[in-house]
C-alpha cells in the first residue's frame, strides 16, 4: 500500500521562552534554532520513520532544497516535490517551559500548487493507495475530489483549522485526524466533554472513521461499528510541536502494514509520547526501532 502525502514543507524558527508572549508584550528568548517542519513534511517523515512507503508532493522555494534532501535521507520519495521562485513556507514558534507552543505560519510557495501538477501526481496512484492531506496547502477540495474519483482512501487532518474547511467536500473523506480544537471547529460544539464532541463528530461525519487525539489523555477512535480509547504514555514534555504529526504518521503506517486499529493506536501513542520528550519538529520524530 502506497501513501501519498500532499502537504506543506516549512522552515521552523523556534524560540524557547519562559511563557508564550501576550499581546503587546516583548519577551527575551533563551535559545533560537532552525528546524525542518511543516505538517505535511512532518507527517511524511513520521510515515517513513515508521516504515511506510511514502511519497511527498509539494513545493519548496530557493531556500528549501535542504528540506527535500532531509526527507529523502529519511526514506521519503520526493520525486513529486517541485520548486518555486517564492520563498519556502516558514513558521515562527514559541515554546514555553512546559513544552507548549504558539505558532505563526507564513505559507510561501505552499499555496502555489497548480491543479495540473496535482492531477499529474494523482494519476500515478491507484485504488488501494492512501492520500494524506492537512490544511497548509491550497486547493484541498480539488485534491479530495480527484483522489476519491481515483479510488484512493482520503485521510484528512484539518490543521490548522480555518472556517474554509467547512466548505471542503468532507463527505468524501474516509478518515479524519482531529484534536479537540479542530473537532470543535468542525462541529461547532464547544463542550469540553470528549464524549459529547465525539458524538457530534460521528453525527456530522456518519460514514467516516474519526481519530480524536487528546494530548496527555491519549486518543479516541470512532467508526460506525467500533469505538476505542487508548491512554497516552505519561512523560515529561519538552516540546509538543510535532506530536500530532507523529501520531498520524505512525497510525497510518501501522494500518498500511495490516495492523489492527488497536495496534495502530498503541503504536501511534507510543511514538507521540517519545516525540514530545525532544525539541524541534521533524527532528523529534522517533524511528520505529526506538519504540518500546
Amino acid at each position: 500500500m502506497r501513501i501519498l502525502c500532499f502537504g506543506s514543507l516549512n522552515i521552523d524558527h523556534v524560540y524557547q521562552v519562559d511563557h508564550i508572549a501576550r499581546p503587546g508584550q516583548t519577551l527575551p528568548a533563551h535559545t533560537y534554532q532552525v528546524f525542518a517542519g511543516g505538517k505535511g513534511a512532518n507527517q511524511s517523515a513520521a510515515l517513513a520513520l515508521a516504515g511506510a512507503r511514502v511519497y511527498h508532493a509539494g513545493l519548496v522555494g530557493p531556500d528549501g532544497s535542504w528540506l527535500v534532501d532531509k526527507l529523502h535521507n529519511l526514506g521519503v520519495d520526493m520525486q513529486y516535490t517541485g520548486t518555486s521562485d517564492t520563498p519556502t513556507g516558514h513558521a515562527l514558534i514559541q515554546v514555553d517551559r512546559q513544552g507548549e507552543n504558539s505558532i505563526v505560519i507564513y505559507p510561501g510557495c505552499n499555496f502555489e500548487l497548480s491543479r495540473e501538477s496535482m492531477d499529474a501526481t494523482l494519476k500515478k496512484f491507484t485504488k488501494g493507495d492512501i492520500l494524506l492531506l492537512q490544511n497548509e496547502i491550497n486547493d484541498i477540495s480539488h485534491l479530495i475530489k480527484q483522489a476519491k474519483n481515483r479510488g484512493l482512501k482520503v485521510c484528512f487532518n484539518p490543521a490548522p483549522f480555518t472556517p474554509s474547511v467547512l466548505d471542503y467536500p468532507l463527505e468524501q473523506v474516509d478518515l479524519f485526524f482531529v484534536n479537540e480544537s479542530e473537532g470543535q471547529g468542525l462541529t461547532g460544539h464547544k463542550s469540553p466533554v470528549e464524549d459529547t464532541l465525539l458524538m457530534a463528530l460521528a453525527e456530522q461525519l456518519p460514514h467516516a472513521e474519526v481519530v480524536l487525539t487528546l494530548g496527555p489523555r491519549g486518543a479516541r477512535y470512532h467508526a460506525p461499528q467500533l469505538d476505542l480509547q487508548i491512554p497516552a504514555r505519561q512523560v515529561q514534555p519538552v516540546d509538543t510541536t510535532a506530536a500530532g504529526d507523529t501520531f498520524i504518521g505512525y497510525f497510518l503506517a501501522a494500518l498500511a502494514s495490516a495492523s489492527t486499529i488497536p495496534q495502530a493506536l498503541h503504536q501511534a501513542t507510543r511514538a507521540a509520547a517519545l516525540c514530545v520528550t525532544r525539541p524541534g519538529a521533524m527532528n523529534s520524530i522517533p524511528r520505529r526501532d526506538e519504540l518500546t
